[in-house]
């Protein structure tokens, strides 16, 4: 480890020899200084890692050296040594962003501590992380191996979240890596599962079948809107759950989370049908059945969300809710910036509904723009721009006024997304639906060993356009693509976040319950 070069202002500084000496023996660099004056020179000269600052000194103050050095290097941790625990002095430190603050006498071991705690506490967690992840590689890797049911494969994309999540910051890419290798491996084994088990979910009498998107509103948001406080449903669409653990401490301080669990998107993980599905608690051949003006088909040139708030009426009457509700729609940045206008009709209103489709809208940007595609170049890096957006956006600071109301928040979303990387090519004729995760036409021609296929839709309570049509879902990472002009349009799509087939970051998708604090 290279060495760590100090900065030591005190007007006793003579007195603090041994403590110097002590530092010195455990293989640091100090350079002491009796004034405030000398302090701020020698930060304009030398390159120091960390600065431990008396408060009280003549000349120059503590408080008015620590401005000076922000003001220099912003980034340069400063350690408070003080006398005083008067209240006025240390909310002046602290707002000036001091890392830390040690009240006199000190010892030897309590400089050592604070040194640690904020220079090597990042290297220490990592070096802790890597060691955990190394140990529980193996444990990762028979809990893939032995999923068996819904809530395995839940707490098998729990686990690698949480991995992805400590490791984002690793220097050891080759345990990022690993990690993506286990992810991989976890989803050839989560498709196997769909493919052996997904139609019998939809069997009369059928156990051990997921909470899935029709279930929602039944069994997650009405038991909510029971209650005597008002609730606003946020609907992000394409909201994956590591996007979630992502955001969640962002809301930590303005609410407790109350749920946090995990259900199952239904086949396509689209808004046509998981959205649909959603709002209408049918499923998409239920739907097309009972409300047949609700529906529009793949090969409508119609746009297919536009009866969401009807569907969701619909489905709260028939559960015996009829009280008037606010359901707003954010389709694009401009759309987003009214937020604020609509607190006076959530905060009046019993139940209200707000979808915002951000996430989506970032998602296909970054598979059309070359600049959004190199900010967010792998998972980290699309995580952190969700995150970015969300901690600047109207949508954050209208939260923040709702919990101030005691509004409470449901959060959850109709699919998630996953990166693609491996083309597979697919034949049908002109009126096959062009999503790159899913088909759905007559006369397909593809590879039955590289899809999952519904020859019969009904089987998956799937609308079926004409009797030969049927279904095929890409699996992994894979994506469809046709045979003309092959190569342009493998290299155009892969490495783009896309949805519509079978992957834990499309299908287990998150239901959060915030209660304001």
């Amino acid at each position: 480890m290279r060495q760590i070069n100090i900065l030591w202002a005190d007007d006793e500084i003579e007195l603090l020899k041994p403590h110097i000496m002590f530092l010195e023996a455990k293989g640091y660099s100090v350079f002491p200084v009796n004034n405030g004056n000398d302090a701020i020179t020698e930060v304009s000269k030398q390159k120091f890692d960390i600065v431990f600052l008396d408060e009280q000194m003549p000349g120059l103050s503590g408080i008015e050296v620590l401005e000076s050095i922000k003001a220099r290097q912003p980034e340069l941790p400063v350690i408070m040594i003080t006398k005083s625990e008067e209240e006025n002095i240390m909310d002046k430190a602290i707002g000036s962003r001091i890392n830390d603050y040690l009240i006199k006498p000190i010892n030897p071991n309590q400089i050592l501590l604070a040194l640690k705690k904020n220079l090597e506490q990042n290297e220490l967690l990592t070096q802790n992380t890597t060691m955990k992840y190394q140990r529980e590689f193996s444990q990762l890797g028979m809990e893939i191996a032995n999923a068996n049911s819904c809530n395995d494969w839940i707490e098998v994309y729990r686990h690698i979240v949480y991995w992805e999540m400590q490791l984002a910051h690793s220097k050891d890419h080759s345990l990022n890596e690993l990690l993506l290798m286990q992810k991989n491996d976890a989803n050839v084994n989560f498709a196997k599962f769909i493919k052996k088990n997904y139609t019998d979910w939809f069997l009369p009498n059928t156990n051990n079948k997921p909470l899935l998107s029709p279930n929602i509103i039944r069994e997650k948001v009405f038991p909510e809107i029971q209650k005597d406080s008002n609730t606003l449903l946020l609907v992000l669409d394409n909201l994956r759950y590591d996007h979630w653990v992502a955001l969640r401490p962002l809301l930590s301080e303005y609410f407790s989370v109350e749920d946090d669990s995990l259900y199952f998107s239904i086949l396509p993980t689209t808004t046509q049908y998981a959205r649909n599905a959603l709002f209408s608690g049918l499923m998409p051949a239920d739907l097309e059945k009972l409300y047949p003006d609700l529906w529009v088909d793949d090969e409508d040139d119609e746009s297919k969300n536009l009866h969401e708030e009807e569907m969701l009426i619909t489905q709260l009457k028939r559960l015996g809710y009829s009280e008037r509700i606010y359901f707003d729609k954010i389709t694009n940045i401009n759309t987003g910036k009214n937020l604020s206008d609509r607190l006076a009709h959530i905060s009046q209103t019993h139940f209200s509904v707000l979808v915002h489709n951000f996430i989506d809208i970032l998602s296909h940007a970054r598979t059309e723009m070359n600049m959004i595609k190199e900010l967010a170049n792998d998972e980290a890096a699309y995580r952190s721009l969700t995150v970015s957006w969300f901690t600047h956006s109207p949508l954050f600071e209208m939260l923040q006024e709702l919990a101030r109301r005691k509004i409470n928040i449901l959060i959850t979303t109709d699919h998630g997304s996953v990166n693609i990387q491996n083309p597979i090519k697919v034949l049908g004729d002109k009126n096959v639906n062009t999503n790159l995760r899913y088909k759905q036409g007559k006369a397909l021609q593809y590879n039955k060993k590289e899809v999952f296929e519904i020859t019969r839709p009904i089987d998956a309570r799937l609308p079926q356009c004409h009797l030969s049509s049927s279904y095929i879902f890409a699996m992994n990472q894979d994506f469809f693509a046709y045979p003309n002009n092959y190569n342009h349009y493998a290299k155009y799509y892969k490495n783009s976040f896309q949805h519509g087939g079978i992957s834990l970051e499309e299908m287990i998708i998150p239901f959060v319950s915030l209660k304001a604090i």
